[in-house]
Order: structure tokens, then C-alpha cells, then sequence
């Protein structure tokens, strides 16, 4: 999401069947770098939510979830 030189991104959940751009099954938050100081907001409760279920995050929401 964003535009050109502002970068925005949405956390969500989705199906590793599915294309890339196919859609997704839930947002549960969103990075902003662009912001000073950098903003980042994820729903905990979801994120567990879907760890439990046997989700598996990708190495860069494994990283900004850390912060």
C-alpha cells in the first residue's frame, strides 16, 4: 500500500495456496517506516490466535514483531 516514496504495509493473515495477491483471510496490523518514529501496530490476541492454529510468519513479520 502507499505511493510512490511513502511506503505503508498491512500485516495479514493468508493462505500459502493462494497467489500472492489474491486476497487474505484477516489484517492484524500494519507498518508504517515512513513515520518518525516508525510505526508499527500488530493484535497480539490475532497473532497468538493464528500461531496457535499452525500459522507461520514470514522472517520479516518475525522480525517486526520483536520490536
Amino acid at each position: 500500500m502507499g505511493r510512490k516514496k511513502r511506503p505503508f504495509y498491512r500485516i495479514v493473515v493468508t493462505d500459502s495456496r493462494k497467489r500472492r495477491d489474491s486476497g487474505w483471510i484477516e489484517s492484524i496490523g500494519y507498518y508504517n517506516p515512513v513515520s518518525d518514529p516508525k510505526e508499527i501496530k500488530i493484535d497480539e490476541e490475532r497473532l497468538n490466535y493464528w500461531i496457535g492454529v499452525g500459522a507461520q510468519m514470514s522472517p520479516t513479520v518475525k522480525r517486526l514483531a520483536k520490536r
